[in-house]
């Protein structure tokens, strides 16, 4: 069960929160301390009672960074996008193993591919279903959400069991350098109520046996090889390092 709540209001109707407790175990509060997620403005946020300035955390695929990266991003020359192969083709099977706020899914998801988004955390993957039920009703994303399916497990379940795909796609947590800048509020809030992926390195293995073409790992620029094992090439974007694990030529 998670430790955070959903709060009881005015805003999330009787069969919604029902249907958000069954799904993800959350319990209900209806005085807050801390952490909680909320319905406010028809979305399911993630808020803090204490930190004023953090300002609510969503899942919103429909306007911000996600809407912008959609619309005026590189495309097919992404990054991300050579690294998981979208440029050789567009139509490619991919799992998201570790999905967090499900951008880089949404970003492959936009460009053709079929994703499937795995969250263990339980108050993160409610935010991804709540973002991708509000995706569905927008005349602009429903048919990029139609190809976007969230499966609330750990990654280790859903990489052992799960249909083979063309791709995997990891990017575990990874703690930010002491002597860097400050982290991002987001980054700040996911790091307080999700923590760091302890067990990153055991997710490389199942990949690769599960990945027909290959497997894709997000890292920072800084951090050293997922398992310490060497990848066949290197992606790198602005910010991050896409290491990708061949199995299999396009």
């Amino acid at each position: 069960m998670s430790s955070i709540p959903l709060l009881l209001n005015a805003e999330l109707s009787a069969n919604y929160g029902q249907q958000l407790q069954q799904q993800f175990g959350l319990s209900t509060v209806t005085e807050p301390v801390g952490w909680y997620l909320s319905m406010q403005q028809g979305a399911l946020v993630l808020l803090n009672t204490t930190l004023a300035k953090q300002g609510a955390i969503l899942v919103d695929f429909a306007s911000g960074a996600s809407s912008y990266r959609r619309q005026h991003g590189g495309g097919k020359s992404e990054a991300i996008a050579k690294a998981v192969g979208l440029n050789k083709r567009p139509n490619l099977t991919v799992l998201d193993a570790t999905a967090g706020l499900g951008r880089d899914a949404f970003v492959l998801a936009s460009l053709g591919a079929t994703v499937t988004l795995v969250e263990r955390n339980p108050v993160v993957a409610a935010l991804l279903a709540d973002g991708l039920r509000r995706a569905a009703t927008e005349s602009h994303l429903n048919k990029v959400a139609a190809r976007m399916q969230l499966l609330h497990c750990p990654a280790l379940q859903a990489l052992t069991s799960s249909p083979v795909v063309d791709v995997v796609f990891l990017d575990p947590m990874f703690p930010a350098r002491e002597k860097s800048a400050q982290v991002k509020k987001e980054m700040r809030a996911f790091h307080d109520v999700v923590g760091s992926d302890d067990d990153a390195d055991s997710l490389l293995a199942p990949a690769l046996q599960l990945a027909q073409k290959r497997v894709v790992v997000k890292r920072p620029g800084y951090a050293q090889w997922l398992a310490g094992r060497a990848p066949t090439m290197s992606v790198t974007g602005k910010n991050n390092r896409f290491d990708v694990y061949v199995n299999a030529a396009f």
